[in-house]
């Protein structure tokens, strides 16, 4: 049986269950001294030297139920996932669809629900998408579950049963969007155990993040079990980056291949919660955002084989205020992150813009915040943040996702239930 068949899905999101968690916490990262960081500009990089252009906000779609994504159709709607387990067709004068038939059913637990969708390079040609989710067990009907299910079921389990606890299974599928944009057709898994965000490569593969398994590992751990050791145990359930074929293959150079005690579609581990991700264009590497725990959210370059430290090294702290690990930021090879936040922001999406429409904008990293309820722009210098700056915090909207239109616009999607576009004001 795989490892996966037989692990859970702990991945509580900080994106969905922020209020909720810190609601319960004791302590707040603030209670504590803020990290050192590992070099210069790895955290609180000043503001640009030239603020942001002006731009416009204009509203197009209003009333999503807990959107999570959406991708650009070629008939100029879009394509929207909402957590409950529904997809929808928008248009852009805010008249969106009837739920999509043929998705599959969903379980909605914490964070667990309908994730990511993208479109293959060649849906003009072929209309097949991809998208991730998480099943429900064998047995057990679609639902929505209730936060305290998940922490009675999963969280204050001792850290060896969540291994091997089932609450559903995470799922990336593919299938063919029909002709009237009504249903989904011949929809197949064509990977588990991860459900997060979906990139496709330079080279036509695809990336997929997963979320740990063990994030609130502290909760039933042994005082003097301070560190997770076993590499295997890391490898295949600490959160992940996968990397396989469109059709589920997995690529012949993927590090761990043919390595017995490793799940063949791993590329790196060691990650906590990666809900953003994507392609530097100026060097063709995925990067990702990810939630840390009471503080230390990372913006991290995916390596082949890198260990990205999680649960061994963090820039933060668990939600009791208890160490991670053994409060370690930093560990013979472990890989840095490119930046970090203390306190948390919450990413939840990612986006290198590369248009025309905002010329100042080109090559900035823009990464949707939830807990602080604004738009952030990373002005780089190679793979380095040198400054930083928060957009729309006017609005108080929690931003979910954040894409680059085909128009050289960026949309947002926001938490309550809007698609906002962003163009320069004239």
């Amino acid at each position: 049986m795989k490892i996966w068949s037989i692990a859970f899905g702990l991945a509580v999101s900080v994106a969905m269950m922020a209020a909720t968690v810190h609601a319960q916490a004791p302590v707040k990262a603030t209670d504590f001294p803020a990290p050192k960081p590992a070099f210069p500009g790895q955290t609180n990089a000043p503001a640009p030297n030239k603020p942001s252009p002006a731009f416009k906000v204009e509203t197009l779609v209003q009333r999503l139920s807990s959107p999570w994504t959406f991708a650009f159709l070629p008939d100029g709607k879009l394509l929207l996932t909402e957590r409950n387990g529904t997809m929808r067709v928008a248009q852009m004068n805010g008249v969106y669809s009837a739920p999509i038939a043929g998705v599959p059913g969903v379980k909605v637990v914490a964070a667990q629900s309908l994730h990511d969708v993208e479109l293959d390079p060649h849906f003009s040609e072929n209309r097949v998408i991809y998208f991730t989710y998480f099943a429900p067990p064998e047995g057990e009907d679609p639902a929505v579950w209730p936060n305290d299910y998940f922490y009675a079921r999963v969280t204050d389990l001792p850290l060896a049963e969540r291994r091997t606890h089932s609450i559903g299974t995470e799922r990336v599928a593919k299938a063919r969007l029909s002709e009237d944009e009504k249903r989904l057709e011949d929809v197949q898994t064509i990977l588990e155990g991860v459900d997060r965000r979906i990139v496709f490569a330079p080279d036509g593969t695809m990336y997929i993040t997963g979320a740990d398994r063990f994030r609130f590992y502290d909760s039933k751990m042994d005082a003097t079990d301070h560190e997770i050791n076993d590499p295997d145990v890391l490898r295949n359930f600490t959160g992940r980056v996968a990397r396989i074929n469109p059709d589920g293959t997995i690529p012949k150079d993927n590090p761990f291949m043919g390595v017995a005690t490793v799940l063949p579609e791993t590329f790196s581990y060691g990650l906590r919660d990666p809900d953003g991700a994507a392609i530097n264009p100026a060097t063709g590497q995925l990067w990702v955002v990810e939630h840390g725990p009471l503080g230390g959210d990372r913006v991290l370059i995916i390596r082949p084989g890198s260990n990205d430290g999680w649960p061994n090294v963090s820039y933060g702290r668990q939600y009791s205020g208890a160490l991670v690990g053994t409060g370690a930021h930093a560990k013979e090879g472990v890989d840095q992150p490119v930046y970090f936040w203390y306190p948390d922001i919450a990413p939840s999406s990612a986006l290198f813009y590369t248009g025309d429409m905002f010329p100042e904008w080109k090559g900035n990293l823009f990464v949707g915040s939830l807990v602080g309820k604004c738009l952030i722009r990373l002005v780089l210098d190679g793979d380095h943040v040198v400054a930083e700056e928060h957009l729309l915090t006017n609005l108080g909207q929690r931003i979910r996702d954040v894409r680059q239109g085909p128009d050289g616009a960026i949309y947002l999607l926001t938490d309550g239930g809007s698609v906002l576009k962003l163009t320069p004001k004239t």
